[in-house]
């Protein structure tokens, strides 16, 4: 005798088998398997989160992952301290341990950071430096070659210095207060102060690293006034130290009598720019500095393009800048 089919499957029956093989299918992939294409992981390694810069920096590209969310995913680590490079090269570990796709790094030593990269880039993972461009020789030593997405700090620095210049007198004496020895922007900053006051003809007294810390700088600049009480301008090369330069001459009572540069237009130094307080600074884009290297990694991650350097804005800022936003 011929059994009778059974009465046909209802939707709802048929979408409960599906989910349930759905589930079924799952359970079986081998543990840490993927379902669908994985979103890159992006490393953002900066300097002192302490320093304003930088923290103006990470809520930019956390700004800009929390808006990209659907394209990748953003692990953003700081240093506590400029100087902390030790600390900064456990971090690229850490990021090499976790397997990420893309490190955009800021580096606290032009130098000291190219090894544990070159680890990064043999691992598999897309380097990009922003910021503090590492030394050639160091790369071309090690073999090895990274993206540099930034602004001529050169160029940035020289623009500030000329400001400057309509103020001095041939003679004038000047200081320059420097980033850290090791930095390449420090350098470069440096150098670019010194190409403009060498066109104007002031006399640069002294030059001393007060390693990117309004403290440091504070100690520094006060013992050049000391030395040279006739001193006419600081020209600093990031704002956190016009901003101890400011202290010294306000404890030395010659806020009125000598001048005052940054670099790096941070919220904190705006005030004195509109008071006449610091008479210029160089905005490079905190805000989007970090963004312009995340998005290159992005591209290179893509494409597998041979890594090269690309240029961003560096403008300059004064009291009438401001007045003008």
């Amino acid at each position: 005798m011929k059994s009778r089919p059974g009465p046909p499957a209802s939707s709802s029956a048929l979408a409960l088998a599906a989910a349930l093989a759905a589930v079924w299918v799952t359970a079986c992939k081998p543990a840490g398997e993927n379902v669908g294409p994985r979103k890159p992981r992006i490393a953002l390694v900066m300097k002192s989160l302490a320093n304003e810069f930088f923290l103006t920096m990470e809520n930019g590209a956390k700004a800009h992952q929390q808006a990209h969310a659907d394209q990748y995913d953003l692990l953003a680590n700081g240093i506590k301290d400029e100087l902390d490079v030790g600390r900064q090269v456990e971090l690229v570990e850490q990021m090499i341990a976790q397997k990420v796709d893309a490190l955009v790094i800021a580096p606290a030593d032009s130098k000291a950071l190219v090894p544990v990269c070159k680890k990064a880039r043999q691992a598999g993972i897309v380097v990009v430096n922003i910021d503090n461009k590492f030394d050639d020789a160091v790369l071309a030593q090690a073999g090895v070659k990274f993206p540099f997405v930034g602004p001529d700090n050169r160029k940035g620095a020289r623009a500030v210095g000329e400001y400057l210049a309509r103020r001095l007198k041939p003679g004038d004496k000047v200081a320059i207060l420097e980033g850290a020895p090791n930095a390449f922007n420090a350098i470069q900053r440096k150098l670019g102060f010194e190409d403009a006051m060498k066109a104007a003809g002031a006399q640069i007294v002294s030059s001393q690293s007060g390693f990117w810390e309004t403290d440091k700088a504070n100690q520094v600049a006060a013992a050049i006034l000391t030395v040279h009480p006739d001193l006419r301008a600081f020209l600093c090369a990031n704002d956190s130290m016009a901003l101890g330069a400011v202290a010294a001459l306000r404890a030395a009572g010659k806020l009125d009598q000598v001048l005052v540069v940054g670099y790096d237009n941070i919220a904190a130094v705006q005030q004195l720019l509109r008071e006449g307080r610091v008479l210029a600074t160089a905005d490079q884009h905190a805000d989007r500095l970090a963004v312009f290297g995340i998005e290159y990694a992005l591209e290179m991650l893509r494409t597998r393009a041979a890594p090269a350097d690309r240029e961003t804005p560096v403008d300059l800022i004064t009291r009438e800048t401001l007045a003008a936003q």
